[in-house]
């Protein structure tokens, strides 16, 4: 029985060694943006990708380490650092335009998740060495983000959750499901060199500090960064526009519609909350381990890279 064990192990080397590659550590490089209350152009709020300003793209970087538990599944763990910014200033729709909020967050995320890969060409070029490779994978995952937004008020950059501007203490911790998808190449069994996509749905429409209406503020100084409005030239062009009293719409005023019931003039869209999508270019190194499999249970016929012959006593 041992010697067809060790026969098996023999015939069954090459495909363990190749299977030995389970790690790669790397880092990314690329740009990050944002889907939240600030963006867009002449329509109302659209998902997704719709309402991106290409021109509020900011940079994103991560490390990570991978690993493969089996030919189609890796385990990724994420460490990334993303800014994404805003301005209602870039906006063509008019209650956005006017409404003149702006945001930047430096964000920084701690994230694993299980990637599927769902096409792959183990041989580039036909070698027969099995030395380089092409994989494309999607991927969906969990992870926890760090953020702190502020606002340019007058220049300057001010923190805005201590100011409360819509009286809610929002935490600066949140939840993120990442969805990926990518591909890359492995060159010479060690180096890769891949591109990918993350969309991070969030927990938290406070990302950009808007999400509900316009309050009654008592923090010093918040009713000032709240309502950025000039609310003089906004009926002013609501005059022109056949919209007299235009300007109305924005800060803290309440309204009574027909029913009799009072209303806040609204600041944001708390239905939908905020997400962020980076893409990056990725560099990482493979790791080659040891199996397992002839380690923990035929060592006693190896010793470095020679044969270990068992001791027979001759008997007479």
């Amino acid at each position: 029985m041992k010697k067809l064990l060790f026969a098996a192990v023999i015939v069954l080397t090459p495909f363990i060694a190749r299977a030995q590659y389970f790690w790669d550590f790397g880092v990314g490089v690329g740009g990050s943006n944002y889907l939240g209350e600030m963006g867009g152009k002449q329509l109302t709020r659209r998902d997704f990708v719709m309402d991106i300003k290409m021109k509020e793209t900011r940079q994103a970087v991560n490390g990570f380490a991978r690993y493969k538990i089996s030919p189609q599944f890796s385990i990724k763990g994420n460490l990334s650092y993303a800014c994404i910014r805003g301005a209602d200033s870039l906006c063509t729709n008019e209650p956005r335009y006017w409404r003149n909020l702006n945001f930047r967050n430096q964000m920084f995320e701690l994230s694993a998740e299980c990637q599927y890969f769902f096409y792959e060409i183990n041989d580039l070029g036909h070698t027969y060495r099995y030395r380089n490779n092409f994989r494309a994978y999607i991927g969906l995952g969990i992870g926890g983000l760090y953020h702190n937004p502020k606002g340019n008020f007058n220049g300057t950059w001010i923190a805005l959750r201590p100011l409360e501007t819509e009286n809610v203490r929002y935490t600066k911790v949140t939840l993120t499901i990442p969805a990926t998808a990518g591909f890359y190449f492995t060159v010479n069994k060690h180096y890769r060199i891949g591109w990918c996509i993350d969309w991070r749905t969030t927990f938290s429409d406070y990302l950009d500090d808007a999400s509900t209406f316009y309050v009654q503020n008592t923090v010093p100084g918040a009713a000032a960064v709240a309502d950025r409005t000039n609310h003089a030239a906004a009926n002013a062009w609501g005059a022109q526009n056949s919209n007299p009293g235009f300007g109305n719409n924005f800060g803290y005023q309440t309204w009574t519609d027909s029913d009799g019931n009072v209303h806040l003039n609204k600041r944001g869209d708390p239905t939908h909350n905020d997400s962020f999508i980076t893409t990056s270019v990725e560099f990482s190194y493979v790791i080659r381990g040891k199996s397992s499999i002839y380690k923990s249970h035929y060592s006693y016929m190896f010793k470095g890279k020679k044969y270990k012959h068992r001791k027979v006593r001759a008997k007479f």
